[in-house]
Formats: C-alpha cells, sequence, structure tokens
C-alpha cells in the first residue's frame, strides 16, 4: 500500500509546500522569529475578549499567522510518532532554566514529547478548530463566550512553539533516529 503524502498547506505563506515536517519548521522560524509567534499568539487571544478588531490595518497579518501556525501543528502532529535520541553535546549549551522556556526537563531533552502530550489532550481538529475560533473572535467585533478553555490549549501551543523551536536551532545532524 502506497503512504499517503500530508499536506501542510504552506503555499500560502512561505510560496512553496515544504514536503516534510523537517522543513515545515525551518520555514516557520525562517519566516519569524519565536519571540513575534508568541506575542501575536498572546495579542489575538486577548481580542478575543475585546469588542476591538485586532489588527484592523491590516488583518492580513493574522490570517497569515493563522495559516502558519496550522502548518506547523499538522507538521507536530506528524513528528509525535517519531523516536528520537537527542545528542546530549547539544543540550549541554542550556547555561539556564530560562533557556528551557516554557518546556519541563524532560520536554527539553525529548521535545517530540511535547507534541505527544499536546495531542493526547486535544486531536488535531480540536486544536484547528480552537485557532480557526480564536483567529475569528479576534478579527470581529464579537466576544468570546467562555464556552472552551483558552488557557489549556494556549498553553500547549506555547509549549508546542517552544519545543519546535529547539528542534529547530538543534538540527538534523543533532539529531539521530533510534533503532526500534
Amino acid at each position: 500500500m502506497k503512504k499517503q503524502k500530508v499536506s501542510f498547506e504552506t503555499n500560502f505563506w512561505i510560496r512553496y509546500e515544504a514536503g516534510s515536517p523537517r522543513k515545515v519548521i525551518d520555514a516557520f522560524f525562517e519566516n519569524d522569529n519565536l519571540a513575534s509567534y508568541k506575542q501575536m499568539l498572546g495579542e489575538v487571544l486577548m481580542y478575543t475578549r475585546k469588542r476591538e478588531v485586532y489588527q484592523r490595518e491590516y488583518p492580513g497579518t493574522v490570517f497569515i499567522f493563522y495559516k502558519a501556525l496550522r502548518s506547523l501543528l499538522k507538521a507536530c502532529h506528524c513528528l509525535q510518532f517519531k523516536s528520537w535520541e537527542i545528542n546530549f553535546a547539544a543540550t549541554s549549551g542550556c547555561g539556564s532554566i530560562l533557556h528551557q522556556a516554557s518546556l519541563t526537563n524532560e520536554e527539553f531533552t525529548d521535545p517530540y514529547l511535547v507534541f505527544r502530550n499536546a495531542f493526547a489532550f486535544k486531536t488535531l481538529a480540536e486544536f484547528d478548530f480552537f485557532l480557526c475560533d480564536t483567529v475569528e473572535l479576534a478579527l470581529s467585533h464579537y466576544t468570546e463566550d467562555d464556552s472552551w478553555d483558552v488557557m489549556a490549549f494556549y498553553i500547549h501551543l506555547v509549549k508546542m512553539l517552544d519545543a519546535a523551536q529547539l528542534i529547530h536551532e538543534r538540527g538534523a545532524d543533532k539529531i539521530k533516529r533510534l533503532k526500534n
């Protein structure tokens, strides 16, 4: 049986289709930096509770952010099934716990654990619905009705951003595949 190829839908925000989850992560962080993504995610979530429209002058920025984050979620969903061993030489440069960001020691050592935990919490479709609903509310005059747990989704998204950044920094040459 032929393996079905996953479309990460990166054409909209990087102008080409990234063929692998690693390429999506690399393109994601070449497009913008981690701090900008976290800031925009926080601002979008804040505007779900305001009667103002986020980025009124150019709401297309939010749509591009949504498409990029959606592509990253698809890549993270694919990566959760991988078994990896992180080269400890790559992690030894961490001189401070602040470098770990939102990750625990175990997640910092194995960032793929973040993806497994997030998708055990909610499915890819539920994360996608959360993102879509959040962007819709941020770009409208309506406010959020507290019908979903915003903070749990937000925490998982921030952890996935941190884990993806870690994977991007460590690079493919610093990671070796475990033999099953």
